[in-house]
């Protein structure tokens, strides 16, 4: 049996070299780590200025089929009345230290290109959190949220893959939150950093599925989260 076959399951882009894969085979493999009882949806900055080519960070033709994933798992998610939860960036004035990423400084020269796209659009009783660093924990209140809501369930969706997305669903599993990654509901700017951060995300940190089976294993979860 190969490497990849004793990996099945998890998320694996054809490139990932054998080497790679005997290491994790030999570290303990993979396994489903599974959902909880009380799920949340989060959508990491969907905003214009990644969505639509007009903006220096937006790439869409990867954008727009994430868009319509989300707002699929959306609606399935309203139907159930699970918390969902938005990200935006906001500039860090004033924090001292190194350049912030373009997204943030972006956030202050285009206000219009920080909006979430309208088809995703937040409605009443959603929550949008505003964050300056990549995590949509840090620095944040998403944890006491989550925490109030009684969440142990986060589904990460949005961009870029390798960044916002890869922080948050890092620290979301360092919280000890379960987490859900739907493939179709990420994207990235760049397809390698794309394919490589699910296979990273998949072999340490959450389950990364096709939007699919995670809907299937999600349907059997009708408690309201926030009840």
């Amino acid at each position: 049996m190969s490497h990849r076959d004793q990996l099945k399951g998890a998320y694996i882009p054809d490139f990932i070299p054998e080497d790679d894969l005997q290491y994790f085979v030999k570290s303990g493999g993979w396994r489903e780590r599974g959902v909880g009882r009380a799920p949340a949806v989060l959508v990491v900055d969907m905003t214009h200025q990644f969505v639509s080519d007009a903006y220096p960070l937006g790439r869409a033709d990867v954008a727009q089929p994430c868009v319509a994933a989300i707002a699929t798992l959306l609606a399935f998610a309203r139907q159930r009345s699970w918390p969902i939860y938005y990200t935006r960036a906001v500039s860090p004035a004033n924090l001292g230290g190194p350049p912030p990423e373009r997204a943030y400084s972006n956030a202050e020269r285009f206000p219009e290109g920080n909006q979430i796209v309208p088809e995703l659009a937040p409605q009443p009783g959603d929550r949008v959190v505003e964050k300056s660093h990549p995590s949509a924990f840090f620095g944040t209140p998403l944890d006491s949220r989550l925490r109030f809501d009684g969440v142990d369930t986060l589904v990460v969706t949005g961009m870029s893959t390798s960044g916002c997305v890869r922080g948050t669903v890092l620290d979301a599993h360092s919280l000890n939150f379960r987490v859900l990654v739907p493939i179709e509901c990420v994207a990235d700017r760049s397809t390698v950093s794309h394919q490589v951060s699910l296979f990273d995300m998949s072999m340490k940190y959450a389950d990364v599925v096709a939007l699919k089976r995670a809907l299937t294993r999600l349907n059997g979860l009708a408690r309201n989260a926030t009840a």
